[in-house]
């Protein structure tokens, strides 16, 4: 089919990656061709018939993988052989996240010890008869758990929708036959035929191939199309997947030119599936599966307990499920405590205040309130354009310290622009303010500094002319006007003729308008590095050649003077020195009889000519020079500008020319003016280095070019050693080791693989950079706003502790304590007053300076030391006043029965004032829950100066507390629903056991004051003295 050939191929522009390789087989020859047979198949003769082996494919000729196949190149499969193929191979589709388990999502829900710890409650309230107690905290677990699995479900159903068949439809041939079938149902031994804008639905062996070049970026990371020759034959086994020449791949794209090919593996067995099913495995508990006997149903139990106690979860999950327990613990304690001061004595009365106390220190609502906020920042982030497809990524984000992001298509628009042209006789073109790759009319033309204008193009045989002439001829990309602009083919091409379309002469116009025809065409090739086509201009004998490739490809094939090849290198080196990529373009006339036209029957592969490539390509007129660039997002450098705000580091890790990512990262900012030599890097350069090396660098570099997948996960890994948090972009196959290795992995969701999905934490489904950083501020904002939920609700349970482990000294004639709350008014404040006011905190904006602070601390988790300080200072400050307003009105108001007796189970006449100052303190616990939740907007700045930014002056306050509206609600029907609770006839006494009050609102009124000054003070010393996190600067840079 082919002659031997060492590889000698265009070295990538970043290494590939190699396949997944078997062991060599003992013997190297060639199998025979006798006895052929299927891969896989049951043969009756092992001995005479060789197994075929896809990992070989690219060693033996076409004839030979045909009969190892036993298919026939020309006609294809025969159709009754398909089934059992299909039977025999499986489906053509590689595996996806798994199908969804209800019954896992619902286990989810109440896999954690919070609620474990509601029903230990429930059981202990049911026993004692209190029902109302008991029915309430079921309504509290059976809400967290619907709320919970929707939300899961959701999320869920959201991530299924990612994945998609990358090919869908695909064209074979069987029976001699053209049909278009699923790509699903492809078998080893088929026969596909491709064209520009197909994706390979398979691993092919190309069979025919003519200006063949692929996108393979989403399997080995090149940045740029591989041009692909059927004909070559290689030698070596183990040559790496990006230069296995006579190879398309699953999963890659046909930018360029057509081919045919045999399908060699399917589905899982294509290199695609071979890492998706690495991924999987991977993710297996390998030591589990080693273990055997006792050991192993030990483990399995140890598992279930961990899963059940909800360790075994997201950070915050587990971080939240040992809080439960120590919540568990101490409430123990504390019901021991309170049994010790009764002396043991534990009577109905000693039994119900012993529970009310342990319920008093349990958060009830906080499992319902983290699932809704977490459910909103989920759907936040989605408006945002990033789904969550773990929820440890939603809590973690926000920490983010370094972001390492792919620059073509995230950064960048991932389309090429031709921005500026040199020509022969010194004229120059430049485009401007492009906003649509492919739109000819977006942008301004300058020629020579003037604006375009039609005559600019000059008369016939102007230099211009000949120019657009050449770039759009010898092109083989397809541009489509109208409204939407879509265009097909390779970067390069498309950006060139898009250039000659605004100069009205596109390929589609010149060969329109005159009897232009082509005569031979001479494909791309990377070791030549360039393309030629010879068109021939009416029946005359007149043609001419139209060449472009790279400078130092065309510069010994042109007719220029010494001094000529000085200026064209010198202006080459400065286009290039500007981040463009250069290509010359050069032209000469021929003979039209020296070449013949490319056969007209269709699926033809091959081009017969009679003249050489070394005639068409010999003695070149120069044209002119093109530097071709992919534009920013227009949103790229304020997204950067933000993260540099808010003290995260940006890096630019690209498979890109040096020149060309230093210019895209100066132009978005991510190159400071002062950047050092050491900023901007060859990832070889890099990857020589030693850990100690890379360690030793002040800071890692900004810009890494030519990155392969181990520049990037060495990069992690260099950041883990640095105690960074960081995100890591990716969209090909080969970037899913990264992916995993990084603290959260963000995959493209227009054009990743499916495999990227996989292995990702998230999933861009607009593939901007902008939106990292829209996820990046969501989660700031969700991590600020569970932390003040978490506040206001520990707050309510430790002045609660504080109130009744001290209130055991208030005692009744009987020498029993008497309840400061009772255990429904506890219920009412942690489930109804409190539970509202945390959902209005964690549906809060984010705050101003949300972006201008460092990252918060991962390894610190939720539960800051400010956090723990503020809740400490803020519980005993309320649990206090709460004791001041019981005191007195229990001691203040006095009576000759005291604080009665048998009050803590039904009002008799004796109870008037121990009922009253139990409403008293109802009423200061709830105003203070009220006021905690405004003063919890902000954890340092003061509740009337909250905003300066925005609002000044002494009215300010009410635009503050107005923002969050509903916040606001829940405030003002807390506030509210207050009076009826205490004055409503059989709810109060029966229910609530407390009474009305009437001057007690004054004890109130003070307390609430004295509280808000309190407050005030301690973050007016938090700001004086620098002690909260949000009073730090941005720190350094890693």
């Amino acid at each position: 089919m082919g002659t031997e050939n060492d590889l000698d191929v265009e070295g990538q522009t970043e290494p590939p990656i190699c396949g997944l390789t078997r062991p060599a087989s003992a013997s190297s020859s060639h199998p025979p061709s006798a006895s052929p047979t299927l891969a896989g198949t049951v043969v009756t003769d092992d001995s005479t018939v060789p197994a075929f082996d896809a990992e070989t494919a690219h060693t033996l000729p076409v004839s030979a993988v045909g009969i190892l196949l036993n298919t026939d190149v020309s006609n294809g499969l025969d159709p009754g052989e398909i089934a059992g193929r299909l039977q025999h191979h499986g489906p053509n589709k590689v595996e996806g996240a798994k199908g969804l388990s209800l019954w896992t999502i619902l286990l989810r829900q109440v896999s954690n010890s919070l609620t474990l710890v509601l029903v230990i409650t429930m059981v202990l309230s049911f026993a004692i008869n209190d029902l109302i107690e008991g029915g309430v905290i079921i309504a509290v677990i059976v809400f967290n758990i619907v709320v919970g699995f929707l939300q899961d479900y959701r999320a869920e159903k959201t991530i299924q929708a990612l994945y998609a068949l990358s090919a869908p439809t695909c064209k074979v041939v069987r029976g001699g036959r053209d049909e278009n079938i699923k790509a699903e149902n492809l078998v080893p031994g088929d026969i596909v035929r491709l064209a520009v804008g197909d994706v390979v639905p398979a691993d092919l062996r190309l069979a025919q191939s003519i200006n063949l070049s692929t996108d393979e970026a989403l399997l080995t990371g090149e940045s740029l199309p591989v041009s692909k020759h059927a004909e070559v034959l290689l030698k070596a086994k183990d040559v790496p997947l990006g230069d296995r020449i006579n190879m398309v791949y699953s999963a890659s794209t046909i930018t360029r030119g057509r081919a045919t090919g045999i399908v060699v593996s399917t589905g899982m067995s294509t290199e695609v599936g071979k890492i998706a099913m690495l991924l999987r495995s991977g993710r297996r508990d390998s030591g589990a599966e080693e273990q055997r006997g006792l050991r192993r149903v030990v483990t399995k139990v140890q598992n279930g307990f961990r899963v059940v106690l909800g360790l075994d979860g997201t950070p915050l999950q587990v971080t939240l499920s040992k809080f439960a327990l120590l919540l568990f613990g101490l409430a123990i304690l504390l019901a021991i405590i309170v049994f010790s001061a009764s002396r043991w004595k534990v009577s109905d009365e000693v039994l119900i205040y012993g529970i009310c106390v342990a319920v008093a220190v349990i958060p009830e609502s906080l499992i319902a309130v983290l699932t809704i906020a977490t459910a909103l920042g989920t759907r936040a982030m989605a408006r945002g354009n990033v789904i969550i497809r773990r929820l440890a990524a939603l809590e973690a984000v926000g920490g983010v310290t370094n972001i390492c992001s792919d620059k073509t298509g995230t950064l960048t628009q991932g389309k090429m622009v031709a921005k500026r042209v040199w020509l022969a006789d010194g004229t120059s073109v430049t485009v401007r303010n492009t906003t649509h790759p492919f739109d000819p009319a977006s942008g301004t033309v300058l020629v020579n500094d003037q604006v375009y204008a039609e005559e600019s193009k000059g008369e016939k045989g102007s230099p211009l002319r000949h120019f657009l002439e050449t770039i759009a001829l010898c092109n083989n990309s397809i541009v489509a006007g109208g409204e939407t602009h879509t265009a097909v083919g390779e970067p390069t091409e498309i950006a060139l003729h898009i250039l000659a379309m605004r100069f009205g002469m596109g390929k589609a116009a010149l060969l329109g308008s005159s009897d232009r025809h082509l005569l031979s065409e001479f494909p791309f090739d990377s070791s030549c590095k360039r393309m030629t086509v010879v068109y021939a201009k009416g029946k005359g004998n007149g043609a001419h050649a139209y060449t472009k490739g790279a400078v130092e490809a065309l510069l010994p094939l042109m007719d220029v003077t010494d001094d000529q090849k000085v200026a064209i290198v010198a202006e080459a080196d400065t286009l290039a020195a500007e981040g463009l990529r250069v290509l010359c373009v050069a032209r000469k006339p021929v003979e039209a009889a020296l070449f013949t036209s490319p056969p007209p029957v269709e699926g033809e592969i091959s081009i017969e000519k009679t003249a050489s490539r070394a005639d068409a390509e010999s003695n070149l007129s120069f044209v002119g020079l093109v530097g071709l660039y992919d534009p920013p997002r227009l949103e790229s450098a304020a997204a950067v500008k933000k993260c540099q705000d808010a003290g995260i580091t940006v890096h630019m890790l690209t498979g890109d020319h040096v020149k060309t990512a230093t210019a895209i990262a100066r132009e978005i900012g991510i190159l400071p003016a002062t950047a050092s030599r050491g900023d901007i890097m060859v990832a070889s350069e890099f990857d020589v280095l030693t850990n100690a090396e890379i360690d030793a660098m002040t800071r890692l570099p900004l810009v890494l070019a030519r990155c392969s997948p181990t520049t990037k996960v060495r990069v992690v890994e260099a950041m883990h050693r640095r105690k960074a948090f960081c995100v890591m972009t990716g969209d090909g196959v080969n970037d899913s080791p990264a992916l995993k290795k990084s603290d959260v992995g963000i995959a493209m969701g227009l054009n990743g693989s499916d495999v990227a999905k996989e292995a990702a934490d998230m999933v861009l489904t607009d593939d901007n950079f902008a939106s990292i950083v829209t996820a990046i501020e969501e989660g700031r904002r969700l991590f600020d706003n569970i932390q003040k939920f978490l506040l206001h609700l520990l707050v309510s349970n430790i002045a609660q502790v504080i109130l009744l482990l001290i209130g055991l000294v208030f005692k009744d004639n009987a020498g029993v304590s008497v309840f400061p709350l009772s255990p429904l008014e506890i219920l009412w404040a942690n489930l109804v007053t409190s539970s509202f006011l945390a959902l209005g905190l964690g549906l809060e904006d984010a705050q101003p300076d949300v972006m201008q602070r460092p990252p918060h601390d991962v390894s610190v988790g939720i539960f800051t030391r400010e956090l723990i300080v503020d809740k400490f200072v803020y519980g005993t400050a309320m649990g206090g006043l709460c004791l001041a307003a019981f005191a007195s009105v229990a001691y203040g108001m006095g009576g000759p029965d005291g604080l009665g007796h048998s009050c803590n189970e039904d009002f008799n006449p004796t109870c008037v004032v121990s009922f009253r100052a139990r409403a008293t303190t109802f009423a200061t616990l709830t105003f203070l829950l009220l006021v905690t939740a405004w003063e919890a907007k902000h954890f340092t700045r003061s509740l009337f100066n909250m905003h300066p930014e925005k609002w000044r002056g002494p009215f300010s306050v009410f635009r503050t507390v107005w923002q969050n509206r509903f916040l606001f609600g829940a405030v003002s029907a807390g506030f509210v629903i207050a009076f009826p609770v205490v004055y409503i006839p059989v709810v109060n006494r029966t229910v609530f056991k407390h009474g009305a009050i009437g001057w007690e609102w004054g004890v109130v009124a003070a307390c609430t004051v004295v509280y808000v000054v309190i407050v005030e003070a301690w973050k007016a010393v938090k700001r004086r003295y620098g002690l909260g996190a949000r009073a730090k600067v941005v720190g350094v840079e890693v």
